[in-house]
């Protein structure tokens, strides 16, 4: 009997944890079944990848990558709520791990703490799940993960902040008729060194990397329950 009945307490708890996305009109059951076999890959546990990552694991993807290699800066502390300020010079992945793991146990975390390079190494990362996040903070690592994606046909959702405004957009995602926008579709090229000034030069509002954060999670959620694209490209600002 005692089986029976753990395993009967496991379904009760998982239904009381996603039931009021479920009563979502266009989501239910069938949907939770796609997220909860998803496997996303979020690089960056920043101000960007850390709201992704928290809406990500509350919504009950499967499988979340959390690829980062820097540690936390005190800077960090009034948009990445997540740290501590005891935690100070922590590693950034391994921390947001332990947090995610405790909001919900049923999420698989995997943690990679080192740079990304364009060898075989990032290939074999990248193909390893079905959806790439990047909440990265500078060009080089955007290029990178934006090429590799295109390259290995995998849909990419990015967002970027400035000082008090920013954007998300589904990139790398087949609409009806073949197509998938390419990040150098907006952006062509790479700027040139200190063309474009990061937060620590320009500076930004504390709340906006939360709401970009989610807007990032939205798009990759609905591209992973939805399983098709219906824009050939959405591009979300906030402002």
């Amino acid at each position: 009997m005692w089986p029976f009945y753990h395993r009967f307490q496991e379904d009760k708890m998982e239904d009381n944890r996603y039931s009021r996305q479920q009563l979502v009109p266009g989501f239910g059951p069938e949907a939770q079944k796609k997220l909860s076999q998803s496997r996303v890959l979020v690089v960056g546990a920043g101000g960007l990848g850390l709201p992704v990552l928290l809406a990500l694991a509350g919504a009950g993807v499967g499988t979340l990558g959390v690829c980062d290699f820097d540690t936390v800066s005190l800077s960090n502390l009034h948009r990445q709520t997540v740290f501590k300020t005891a935690e100070v010079g922590q590693p950034k992945a391994e921390l947001a791990a332990a947090y995610l793991r405790a909001l919900n146990p049923e999420v698989r975390i995997q943690v990679h703490a080192s740079g990304l390079k364009p060898d075989e190494h990032l290939r074999d990362l990248l193909t390893d799940y079905e959806l790439i996040v990047d909440g990265s903070d500078n060009f080089e690592t955007r290029y990178l993960v934006n090429d590799s994606c295109a390259l290995l046909g995998l849909p990419l959702v990015f967002g970027a902040i400035f000082r008090d405004s920013g954007h998300a957009v589904l990139l790398h995602h087949p609409d009806a008729q073949g197509y998938a926008a390419n990040y150098r579709d907006l952006f062509p090229n790479l700027p040139a060194p200190g063309e474009v000034p990061n937060c620590a030069e320009a500076g930004v509002l504390g709340v906006l990397p939360g709401i970009i954060g989610n807007m990032m999670a939205a798009e990759a959620s609905r591209s992973l329950w939805e399983g098709h694209c219906i824009y050939t490209i959405r591009f979300v600002c906030f402002r």
